[in-house]
């Protein structure tokens, strides 16, 4: 399969990916503050966690699963409990448009740890592409009425770190996904994330109803689709090229707040949309011309 092939394969993979991550990342706002966070989050892994078991033990048993890499899996968990909290905390210190606003470095800071750690190469027409990307992106969250007020300076550096964050988790997805397998790499990340943030969801339990549960529990089986679709974008391609499709998380939520909430864009926030395409379509074709 030639490169530009393997790259459209790879981000549409991941464009897969963060339409069904949109969806679980909304779950608070369904929720309208019946339950916490940290709550659904630990309510989510838990169902992941059935989730990944039952499929291993259908594929075979849980030897299968044995690492060599377990520390990297665990860090792959610590770095996405720790962006998602951070990145929580940051958004209630601060408007969220900014905090969003901060957030989408993190397809910048994704490409630079590439860059530095695995040694890929990325074209000026590499750049351009993330640039268009990133460009379309800051359209979108200015649009919404970010960096219009003075901003806290450690609720922006939390954001900022929740970028980074996002970006090291990323960087261990494309390492582990050379070499472990997907059920092997979801499995480790719903039993660390279960444990990382079991302390912090009993700390702020509420008692909510069963059908709530389940519900949260049902993010579960949803949220393993969406690191299946991760994991195969990642495998194929380099992350120069898939970390930047994550914006497309912009658009997903423009969907989403349309057709459930009744929120709808403004024509700057429409026209950020276009950049965010046209970006992600030079990606696609950009290692072909390396």
């Amino acid at each position: 399969m030639s490169s530009s092939n393997r790259n459209v394969e790879a981000i549409l993979w991941v464009l897969l990916s963060t339409a069904l991550f949109t969806v679980i990342f909304a779950a608070a706002k369904f929720a309208d503050g019946a339950i916490g966070t940290f709550q659904i989050l630990v309510l989510r892994y838990v169902g992941g966690f059935v989730t990944v078991s039952w499929l291993v033990v259908r594929t075979g048993s849980f030897n299968q699963c044995r690492s060599n890499v377990p520390l990297q899996h665990f860090m792959r968990a610590i770095f996405g409990c720790s962006a998602a909290a951070a990145i929580t905390w940051a958004t209630a210190h601060m408007p969220v448009a900014d905090a969003s606003a901060i957030g989408i470095l993190y397809g910048v800071v994704t490409v630079l740890l590439g860059i530095l750690f695995l040694k890929e190469r990325v074209s000026v027409w590499h750049w351009l592409a993330v640039l268009v990307s990133l460009a379309g992106a800051s359209l979108v969250v200015t649009a919404q009425g970010a960096l219009q007020s003075q901003m806290a300076a450690f609720p922006a550096m939390i954001a900022l770190l929740s970028a980074v964050l996002m970006a090291s988790e990323g960087l261990l997805i494309r390492t582990l996904s050379q070499t472990e397998s997907a059920l092997c790499m979801m499995l480790y990340v719903s039993g660390f994330g279960i444990l990382l943030l079991g302390v912090p969801a009993i700390l702020e339990w509420n008692n909510i109803g069963a059908p709530l549960v389940i519900g949260c529990l049902a993010l579960g089986p949803l949220s393993v689709a969406a690191q299946y679709c991760t994991i195969r974008g990642y495998r194929i391609a380099p992350l120069s090229v898939v970390g930047p499709v994550d914006y497309s998380w912009l658009i997903f939520a423009m969907l989403l707040g349309i057709a459930v909430f009744g929120e709808y864009p403004s024509m700057g926030a429409f026209a950020g949309s276009i950049l965010i395409v046209s970006g992600g379509l030079l990606l696609s074709t950009t290692h072909a011309q390396d």
